[in-house]
């Protein structure tokens, strides 16, 4: 499957995972909170590209059945290309265990309900969230 990038949407009870974007030159969604995941690597499967992207930025290694629900959307980057869109749940221990990586300024497992409000969050995302939630029946 030829596509950009993949994120997730990881719910545990009412929260989801978010991370404050950095504010560098050149970033797109600068200071903006936004989920996990992240550009392909080489031809890497979009549940290896969701998961090392988890990996890296949280310190999770989580196991491909923990993603039940997955999309197949356009692109932010560019409408023309596919990006996958992913959800699945996240255990006490899990968040535990969470070591943040070095993309981004703090994280935290925001009330679905304040992600899908707030106003420096990346719109897409929460467009993308809100959905997920519902079809997961936590929205």
């Amino acid at each position: 499957m030829d596509f950009i990038g993949c994120k997730v949407a990881l719910f545990s009870g009412l929260t989801i995972l978010t991370y404050l974007r950095d504010e560098k030159p050149g970033l797109r969604w600068p200071g903006l909170w936004d989920l996990p995941g992240g550009g392909r690597e080489g031809e890497e499967s979009p549940e290896d590209c969701v998961l090392r992207e988890v990996e890296e930025e949280f310190g999770l290694r989580l196991p491909p059945e923990r993603l039940i629900l997955r999309r197949v959307l356009p692109s932010m980057m560019d409408a023309t290309r596919a990006s996958v869109f992913y959800a699945g749940r996240l255990s006490a221990d899990e968040i535990a265990a969470i070591r943040f990586g070095e993309e981004g300024q703090c994280w935290e497992m925001m009330a679905i309900a304040a992600f899908l409000d707030h106003d420096r969050a990346v719109p897409e995302m929460q467009r993308r969230a809100a959905q997920a939630a519902a079809d997961l029946g936590l929205a």
